[in-house]
């Protein structure tokens, strides 16, 4: 059992929350799927949470005996934690949204979707809290969505790219089809979105958890002789013309590309750090159970 307050502080000590300021996604995307849905989103989620986007979102009883673990708040996985949690109960996400980048092999999606208000007046009943960690979790060295990925692979970083959110790594020789066999076992999905080329001999690769379909990534990537490109998106499959912009943009750089671009879905890219670091990161500092919830369909 920890106190909430406690474990609060040390989460935000430990990512930082503060010193990356207000989430510059969150902090847009929250008032824009609440406000016209007419959700008081500013008197739900907590003052610290309204000020930063990361951190405490809902604060319930003062003890935390377990934390669920998480990425994205799909009814899936709200229904299973709320059935499961006893009051004090703390729910540690990624995302304070679920983002729909759509299924290559299935529909399209519909970009971000606010929790039904069902569940956060459930969550509050229960005196349930949750807490997500956004940007600073992506960028953290010990507990962090592409550092996940490259310990899962035993690559060595050796640089990044995109302003940080990337990282070239070295990694053992393979060829094109054991990797992404390698990747359908490390992040449990039933196949991967694949663009560009079939290469035979790989041992630098790029990793970018979440959306790393930016052709301008792309291309840094593969200047810095990257010869796979390892992301959750290589392509938006958000049903509107933003989508269909982006997807058109990354087909049009599929023709030019030397590397193998391999996406592995938003969420399974960045529920491995949760399944691995984070877990043993909670059991290891303190004395809480964890317990993993994963989303019933990856690919959303």
């Amino acid at each position: 059992m920890e106190r909430r307050d406690v474990l609060e502080k040390r989460l935000n000590d430990f990512f930082r929350i503060k010193d990356f300021g207000p989430d510059p996604a969150f902090s847009r995307f929250i008032p824009m799927v609440y406000d016209p849905i007419g959700v008081d989103w500013k008197s739900t989620f907590n003052p610290d949470f309204l000020q930063y986007f990361n951190g405490l979102l809902l604060k319930g009883a003062d003890e935390v005996h377990r934390v669920f673990l998480a990425v994205f708040p799909t009814d899936d996985v709200l229904e299973r934690f709320i059935a499961e949690s006893e009051e004090g109960d703390l729910l540690f996400m990624h995302h304070p949204l679920l983002m729909e980048c759509g299924d290559p092999r299935g529909k399209w999606g519909r970009g971000f979707v606010p929790m039904d208000k069902k569940w956060l007046d459930r969550i509050k009943e229960k005196k349930l809290s949750v807490y997500t960690c956004h940007i600073p979790m992506d960028l953290n060295r010990q507990v962090g969505t592409n550092a996940s990925i490259a310990e899962a692979l035993q690559a060595q970083a050796v640089d990044t790219f995109a302003q940080g959110y990337g990282w070239i790594c070295e990694i053992e020789t393979t060829n094109i089809d054991a990797l992404v066999d390698s990747l359908l076992d490390i992040f449990s999905i039933p196949y991967v979105d694949f663009e560009g080329k079939k290469l035979q001999e790989i041992s630098r690769v790029a990793i970018h958890a979440g959306c790393g379909d930016q052709v301008e990534s792309m291309r840094e990537a593969e200047a810095k002789g990257a010869q796979a490109y390892i992301t959750g998106e290589i392509h938006c499959h958000i049903d509107n013309d933003y989508g269909r912009m982006r997807y058109q943009q990354i087909m049009a750089y599929t023709k030019e590309t030397t590397m193998s671009l391999i996406g592995v879905s938003h969420s399974a890219s960045e529920y491995l750090v949760m399944k691995t670091q984070a877990k043993k990161f909670f059991e290891d500092n303190f004395s809480v159970q964890c317990i993993l919830l994963p989303q019933k369909k990856w690919w959303l």
